[in-house]
């Protein structure tokens, strides 16, 4: 049960007469049940029923427009504050610092101190309700109820009860949706002796208090189901890059030895002229390496397993016909599966299209973007050639005898996020950049190729069930 569910089950309890004892000394003047041809819902016999406008004073305040609130009541010292809609919270409670005032000598209606003040037109009508601390002008879509023959707390908390919230939107009309002060006097409310009216409110008082408590950490364990879901998800690659996630196998070889193999690889294809010799990188120091990791693997920078270094691509500006050339948005990357939709058509030479084509099996990385999505990494696994990628994010292409997805999940993974968001700058803290060579240097732990496929293999296995729960879990709060 929500808090919200259960206060509305404290308030039924409330006016239906069951929340507190009933004194059989205690009885009511006022109307009798019989007076009216229908009624609500039962309550006790000692109660009557009684109009809600024959119980207190019911009326609506001023409209003041937005030229007029800023020519003459705006920046005043003295008057009354000006109450509007905007004022009153869901939560019950009133902004009186608006910096709008009316003189106390004008015509406006005033609401007066511990008066009720509700919205009854528009989105929140029915919603929004408190009780005034002070004397105040208010706008024409609050009313005001100033209980004279009830207790004006007693009023105040049934007309948060979900029985008068029934009655209230029976009674709505009108395209902007509210209840004109004609009906909303016409309501019924339940009307028990004045002293067990006082006791039945300190009763709900109490029990608020318990369900502010019950509240709070309602909305912890909320916030928690919210987070679940990610927060498994991050822990799950967390482990998987850490080597925890599956065991390792002697049989399998060493992220050493296939190093090596990646290096001898990388000469024969540097002697043959298909790459370029890059410069030789730092060594990597203990205090960039974020965790511990296997002895049978090694740490590497990613620029020692690419074929191809990072590379910005190309941002022509996007025309409204067909062309051959889709030339990729940012928005193709930002989920951190590829998005084969977010592209524009671009009107460039062929020449200049085939630099930056990408092929199956690339990884592209968000060079610039928000702090929670610049480095953004996802494998681009359709066909080659089919698009070119935009100015705003790098291609990787890796050697063939590392597994790509493997790649890719370290890059998804938490230390690897962080190590962006912290690395990213500029002069934008909407949009920060991280260079090719901030990618370049990213450490990667390197285990053997068949253990980077069991890897793989569990996280497909348990990576969906993540999603699965993450969608239960929104459904669920809907």
């Amino acid at each position: 049960m929500t808090p919200q569910e259960l206060k509305f089950s404290i308030l039924h309890l409330a006016f239906t007469g069951k929340l507190v004892p009933q004194i059989n000394s205690e009885n009511t003047n006022d109307t009798p049940c019989s007076s009216y041809s229908e009624i609500p819902f039962d309550i006790p016999d000692s109660w009557t029923w009684n109009e809600i406008g024959n119980c207190c004073q019911m009326y609506t305040g001023n409209s003041i427009s937005e030229s007029e609130k800023k020519a003459k009541y705006e920046g005043l010292k003295d008057g009354y504050d000006y109450i509007a809609t905007k004022d009153v919270s869901f939560e019950h409670v009133i902004s009186y610092e608006n910096g709008v005032k009316i003189p106390y000598s004008s015509d406006f209606r005033v609401a007066y101190k511990d008066a009720i003040l509700m919205c009854i037109e528009g989105g929140s009508a029915g919603r929004k309700i408190a009780i005034l601390d002070r004397d105040v002008c208010f706008g024409n879509k609050l009313c005001m109820f100033k209980a004279e023959s009830v207790l004006n707390t007693y009023l105040y908390y049934y007309l948060q009860s979900s029985e008068f919230k029934k009655e209230f939107k029976d009674n709505i009309t009108g395209i902007i949706g509210g209840v004109s002060i004609k009906k909303l006097k016409s309501i019924l409310l339940p009307v028990p002796s004045l002293s067990e009216q006082q006791r039945i409110v300190s009763k709900i008082e109490e029990l608020l208090t318990l369900i502010e408590c019950y509240e709070n950490a309602w909305t912890k364990l909320e916030d928690f189901n919210r987070r679940f879901p990610e927060d498994l998800r991050k822990s799950i690659l967390q482990l998987a890059i850490q080597g925890k996630l599956v065991t390792q196998d002697p049989a399998d070889g060493t992220g050493e030895e296939l190093y090596k193999q990646i290096q001898e690889e990388k000469n024969k294809l540097i002697k043959a002229g298909i790459i370029k010799k890059e410069n030789t990188l730092p060594k990597i120091e203990e205090k960039e390496v974020p965790f511990a990791i296997p002895e049978t693997w090694k740490w590497v920078r990613l620029t020692e397993i690419l074929l191809q270094q990072p590379v910005n691509g190309f941002s022509p500006k996007g025309v409204g016909y067909v062309t051959p050339f889709r030339n990729l948005t940012l928005t193709a990357t930002t989920s951190g599966y590829f998005n084969q939709k977010a592209f524009k058509y671009v009107d460039i030479p062929k020449d200049v299209a085939e630099k930056y084509y990408i092929k199956k099996d690339d990884i592209l990385i968000q060079r610039s973007n928000s702090r929670d999505y610049v480095g953004t990494a996802c494998i681009y696994n359709l066909p080659s050639d089919q698009f070119i990628y935009p100015d705003l994010i790098m291609r990787c292409h890796l050697l063939p005898n590392i597994c790509v997805e493997y790649i890719d999940y370290v890059l998804k993974s938490p230390s690897t996020r962080s190590y962006f968001q912290q690395k990213a700058s500029g002069t934008s803290d909407s949009m920060p950049k991280i260079s090719q060579s901030i990618v370049k240097e990213t450490v990667i732990p390197l285990p053997s190729l068949a253990e980077q496929k069991r890897i793989v293999a569990k996280l497909k296995a348990l990576l969906p069930m993540c999603e699965t729960l993450a969608i239960k879990t929104k459904t669920d709060s809907i």
